[in-house]
């Protein structure tokens, strides 16, 4: 038996509804197959992405940088602190933690660098690597603070899909195996069908969001004003 991954592209079309752009089977990621995921979604329709929330997989932002040149990456928070996590020693985390929230929940960038820079004053020396962590990735952590409240809380995170796909998880888990990745592919669009009854309505207060990324993004965010 052969263990495969189904990758899904959860997306938010330009009146506010929830959308799935692509369900991918694969046994390894990297950047040659972000980019021929990239490259279908392009071909199937796909002209621009705003805002891309990862949670940096491998090769995954160099692909999206290649065929979505003016996207903007935002890497999960909520994985970052998952994986920070993973070094810091368990009678250190809460209070680490205590330390690290004043960094991604600040109000702007440069309260968010002086929190960081506070963070490493305190604990870099015991988990200098945590620390580095931050750093290397802070550029595709961060962009997030350049919008308002309503956006940030869309992007931040990959909880979305996360959602997504433990509902899919209680279809899927009743099956021992598959015989062949087609037959995932479907059972899979299946319960997509399912779920997305329930995404009928835009996302809330979308009319003021919309709006105010028609500003951030010219030209590429359109509304329909007629």
């Amino acid at each position: 038996m052969v263990s495969h991954a189904v990758y899904n592209i959860l997306g938010i079309n330009r009146h506010g509804h929830k959308e799935l752009l692509g369900m991918y089977v694969s046994q390894s990621e990297g950047a040659n197959f972000w980019l021929g995921v990239l490259t279908d979604l392009q071909n199937r329709g796909v002209k621009d992405i705003l805002i891309a929330c990862i949670d940096n997989l491998n090769g995954f932002p160099q692909a999206i940088n290649a065929v979505y040149p003016q996207t903007e990456i935002q890497t999960c928070i909520v994985h970052q602190i998952r994986n920070s996590l993973k070094y810091v020693a368990s009678k250190d985390q809460k209070a680490f933690m205590k330390d690290l929230k004043p960094v991604y929940q600040a109000e702007t960038l440069e309260l968010a660098e002086l929190r960081l820079e506070e963070l490493e004053e305190k604990w870099g020396k015991k988990y200098e690597k945590v620390l580095e962590s931050w750093r290397r990735n802070w550029s595709k952590l961060t962009s997030y603070f350049r919008y308002d409240a309503a956006v940030r809380k869309m992007i931040y995170t990959t909880n979305t899909i996360e959602g997504f796909h433990r509902q899919v998880r209680k279809v899927t888990k009743t099956k021992g195996a598959f015989t062949s990745d087609m037959a995932l592919l479907k059972l899979i669009y299946l319960a997509q069908k399912n779920i997305s009854e329930k995404w009928t309505m835009p996302l809330s207060n979308w009319a003021t969001t919309a709006q105010k990324l028609a500003i951030w993004f010219p030209d590429r965010m359109i509304l329909d004003l007629n």
